[in-house]
């Protein structure tokens, strides 16, 4: 998938905020550290530093929603991540992303902490980030 694949997946999943570019998406794959797992209808993204994983982003296509592409995704993402060496993943989700958090929490995710005020919005009131991590096997 290239960086324009991934750019038109982010846009159409994150239509209310602002989609990362291919030239975004081009300098993270520059990194040793990013990697992809991808299929036609999303993507997920992480950074492995020593042993621990990043979530940077997780996109479906809207019309791939609630068909367990995302769950899909999740686990490959962490299959990845260990063949990487990571044995710890973290993320952040906005805390009004409801089907997002369901997907963590049943993937094993916790909450951690907070980020308050993280995620701002144009029309609306800025929304906290909750951050979860889950132990890798």
């Amino acid at each position: 998938m290239t960086p324009s694949d991934l750019a038109r997946i982010h846009a159409a999943a994150f239509a209310d905020q602002r989609p990362w570019s291919a030239a975004e998406f081009t300098t993270l794959l520059d990194s040793p550290h990013i990697f992809a797992v991808t299929n036609p209808a999303g993507f997920a993204l992480g950074r492995v530093v020593l042993d621990e994983v990043e979530l940077l982003t997780i996109a479906t296509l809207p019309k791939g929603r609630r068909k367990g592409i995302a769950r899909g995704l999740l686990a490959e993402f962490e299959a990845a991540a260990l063949r990487r060496g990571a044995t710890c993943a973290y993320l952040e989700v906005a805390a009004d992303n409801t089907p997002a958090r369901a997907l963590y929490g049943a993937a094993g995710y916790v909450e951690t902490g907070r980020r308050d005020a993280y995620y701002q919005r144009e029309s609306a009131p800025a929304v906290d980030a909750v951050m979860m991590a889950k132990t890798l096997t």
